[in-house]
């Protein structure tokens, strides 16, 4: 309730903040400073004195930040900032609250240390490494100078986003936060020429919030209406197990989890459009000139509820997160960069067992479905037909698949999570196993390796056939 009441409350102060503190009517100072304390307010009233904690851990990463060299100052800032939300999990998880739902301060912290080390990262790129090194996503988001104490915490605990999030990145945030967020500038996701074929001027994000809000009302009404009649933890029940044949189960499991789904789309489209509703999340235009606002939307509906690929469901879900660990851990990994973010995603949710069954499970799962992407998918591409059908198996492959992987997730504890695994057999570790085995499919990195290789070699040919040619030129 807590919750809710305060999300709402930003909602109406997003409005007042964007209509009343627009950029042209006052500072950036007055905007961080006011974006600041409301949502130091906010915390105070759903957290208390716990709230301390986002300051505690702003305040040492930003120390770590200053007085560390520039070298290694994001390797240190990310340990910091990750094990002091550690502590705090493993605290709240074992010491006071274990196994229930609720709006614990620990959540905020993890959005908070999203932000954290991706500021210290950009900050590294933007100011020790030159930009050849750095990839058109790097040069887009790295920092050329050291933010202010007020400008960070106003990133970090600023009040569209302590309680729920999204991260966004620290340069989109400046840009919104100055009034410059409507010029044309890159964007990872979009497409240049679209956002500069329009005249850039200050579109309204009417439209998206409300359509979000209805989003939100609707997410609510299905899943106060469906958590009770479909709990998850009734797959395992032993009466269930034995009375049920193994498709019925399957379908339930499935409903089960479509039933959970709506809390998350409430909370984190409610988010988003408080952000929208203050001017930040602007993302250019669309191809018909209208104004797009996703810039830190969290999730797809659609494209979630009908994925046809593990990997589809993923990049729609939580999209925000998965563009963090993609950016912090996965495109800088020396080794095994898929297992290292997998386990950071793990430590990053919390301690609870069923978090690191569901993510091995996941690592598993996603090397079976890249196997049969890339050996099976290519026979289906042949007709329309034979991709509708290849879309409607893997959709169903991919419900369940998703379903599988995620109930130690909501099951929390590892006797619950392994009890629900023997009821299916173990099948689908079994299957992701011999999948695996029998279509070996080489990373994506040697992929990009070979690709790149073969572009050298290929322009050396080019070079030397050019030299041939000048010197049979010379000769006559």
């Amino acid at each position: 309730v807590n919750f809710v009441a305060c999300q709402l409350f930003a909602l109406l102060m997003a409005l007042w903040f964007r209509l009343y503190l627009h950029p042209s009517k006052t500072s950036p100072f007055i905007r961080h400073v006011v974006a600041t304390l409301l949502g130091f307010y906010l915390a105070l009233f759903c957290f208390g004195w716990y709230s301390l904690h986002f300051l505690v851990q702003s305040g040492l990463s930003y120390s770590v930040m200053i007085f560390v060299g520039l070298e290694h100052m994001h390797k240190y800032c990310f340990i910091v900032t990750l094990s002091y939300l550690i502590v705090c999990q493993i605290t709240r998880v074992y010491v006071f609250d274990y196994g229930m739902y609720s709006a614990d301060f620990t959540g905020p912290m993890m959005v908070i240390t999203q932000k954290i080390t991706s500021l210290a990262f950009e900050l590294h790129d933007g100011l020790t490494k030159p930009e050849k090194q750095l990839t058109p996503s790097q040069k887009y988001l790295a920092i050329r100078r050291m933010p202010s104490l007020l400008e960070y915490l106003s990133y970090n605990c600023n009040f569209m986003g302590i309680l729920a999030g999204p991260s966004c990145s620290y340069n989109d945030y400046m840009a919104f936060i100055e009034g410059t967020c409507y010029q044309p500038r890159h964007q990872e996701n979009a497409n240049g020429k679209e956002n500069g074929k329009y005249k850039q001027t200050e579109p309204s994000p009417k439209n998206d919030v409300i359509s979000k809000l209805c989003t939100c009302a609707i997410s609510l009404g299905i899943y106060l209406s469906l958590c009770n009649l479909l709990p998850v933890e009734h797959s395992i029940d032993d009466e269930f197990v034995s009375s049920t044949p193994f498709y019925l189960q399957i379908i339930y499991l499935y409903l089960a989890m479509l039933a959970l789904r709506p809390k998350y789309y409430f909370v984190w489209t409610l988010a988003d459009a408080i952000n929208n509703a203050a001017g930040f999340g602007f993302n250019g235009y669309n191809k018909d000139g209208s104004p797009r606002w996703d810039l830190v939307s969290n999730l797809r509906i659609l494209d979630i509820e009908f994925a046809t690929s593990f990997k589809m469901f993923l990049d729609n879900w939580n999209i925000q997160t998965a563009l963090w660990l993609k950016r912090v851990c996965y495109e800088r990994c020396p080794f095994n960069p898929m297992a290292a973010t997998f386990l950071l995603s793990a430590m990053w949710h919390g301690y609870y067992p069923g978090y690191y069954l569901t993510f091995l499970t996941g690592i598993a799962m996603t090397m079976a479905a890249r196997a049969v992407r890339h050996n099976i998918r290519p026979h289906f591409m042949v007709s329309d037909s034979y991709k509708r059908i290849y879309d409607v198996i893997t959709w169903a492959w991919t419900q369940v698949a998703i379903s599988y992987t995620v109930a130690p997730f909501v099951l929390l504890a590892v006797g619950r999570s392994l009890k629900f695994y023997r009821s299916w057999y173990y099948c689908l570790h079994i299957l992701c196993l011999l999948v695996v085995l029998a279509l070996p499919v080489r990373s994506r990195r040697r992929q990009a390796k070979e690709q790149q290789d073969g572009l050298q070699d290929s322009q050396i040919d080019h070079n030397s056939t050019d030299n041939n040619c000048n010197q049979k030129e010379k000769a006559t």
